[in-house]
């Protein structure tokens, strides 16, 4: 990025340092992030079994919350659905607790009709005010053989991906928003779902240039009025002053015009955007890059349940880093 136009003198340039300042916090919320007890939650053993029902059918024998807790406790430790009931067993034994706990077969019927319970829709941080939003996409791998059974046999495999769109906020790198659609969808396409699931006043809205045009501005505008769109304008753009709506726009091509792509990534903030790309990162380093649900309505609660568990992760504790001072020597 900054650095780029200066490989050949790279090795003169120091590289910024940083230090977590709440060290202690952090690495007990760390700790905690493996605790049973955070997944397992008095909560959801307190409404282990499923509400009555008034229609004609079978009484529910687990609720909505067990479903989630069980499948939260897969992903977490990487488990299949035979091992997730295999777990949650062993762990209700030595609580002392007599509870059903439900197979894999039901944990694969419900999780296709499983919603999101008011533990997983409700944020872990409040805002104070107006957020910042970075918005990005990115690929998970979905069941089938790989790209070198077709090179080697010829053949035409079975293998996709999904796309994963993620809204965060800039602050706190909570997950806001997401959606989950095919690889062919447009990723400008997907703003619209990803900010009616955001009920705060945006003050920043910050994406690439995959997001640049004028349907982009109108929706973050129609969503916050006041809210400023920080889009890096395609190399070709020029100003357009007879277009109301993309004012902002016309103003980023004239201080690139200006000053240079550099200046204007530094002046508007631009920077913060890598982020989301940080949180797309934690998703497949906790989560995995690879789907494991194989129809598209399980994929998108398999994503939900994810997002889910990030959240809950980046509640027990979040890094305070602070930019260290630069060395005598760091510029020799």
């Amino acid at each position: 990025m900054p650095h780029k136009h200066s490989i050949a003198r790279r090795h003169h340039i120091g590289k910024m340092k940083f230090k977590v300042a709440n060290w202690q916090e952090y690495e007990a919320g760390l700790r905690r992030r493996g605790s049973l007890t955070l997944w397992i939650t008095p909560e959801a053993l307190s409404g282990w079994v499923g509400p009555l029902r008034k229609t004609r059918g079978g009484q529910p024998l687990y609720s909505d919350l067990v479903i989630e807790t069980t499948l939260m406790l897969g992903m977490v430790f990487g488990l299949r659905l035979r091992q997730s009931e295999g777990l949650l067993s062993s762990v209700l034994g030595m609580m002392g607790l007599d509870l059903p706990v439900p197979d894999h077969t039901t944990l694969s019927r419900r999780a296709r009709t499983w919603k999101p319970s008011a533990r997983s829709n409700d944020r872990q941080s409040v805002a104070s005010g107006p957020i910042h939003v970075l918005i990005d996409s990115t690929g998970l791998k979905i069941y089938g053989a790989g790209q070198w059974l077709e090179e080697k046999h010829r053949t035409k495999s079975r293998r996709g991906w999904r796309k994963l769109h993620l809204a965060v906020d800039a602050d706190s790198g909570e997950i806001l928003a997401h959606c989950l659609t095919d690889r062919e969808t447009g990723d400008a396409s997907q703003l619209e779902p990803l900010l009616d699931q955001i009920d705060d006043e945006i003050s920043q809205f910050t994406a690439d240039g995959a997001y640049d045009g004028t349907p982009t501005y109108d929706a973050v505008l129609r969503h916050s009025k006041g809210a400023r769109v920080v889009i890096p304008p395609r190399s070709n753009a020029v100003e357009r002053p007879n277009a109301q709506a993309s004012c902002q726009r016309d103003d980023h091509v004239a201080s690139i015009q200006a000053d240079g792509r550099l200046k204007w990534q530094v002046g508007t903030g631009y920077g913060k955007r890598a982020l989301v790309e940080t949180a797309m990162g934690r998703y497949k380093g906790v989560i995995g890059p690879r789907m494991r649900a194989r129809s598209f309505l399980a994929q998108q609660i398999e994503v939900a349940i994810g997002v889910a568990i990030l959240n809950r992760m980046l509640a027990c504790g979040r890094p305070n880093s602070v930019r260290c001072r630069a060395s005598a020597g760091a510029t020799k």
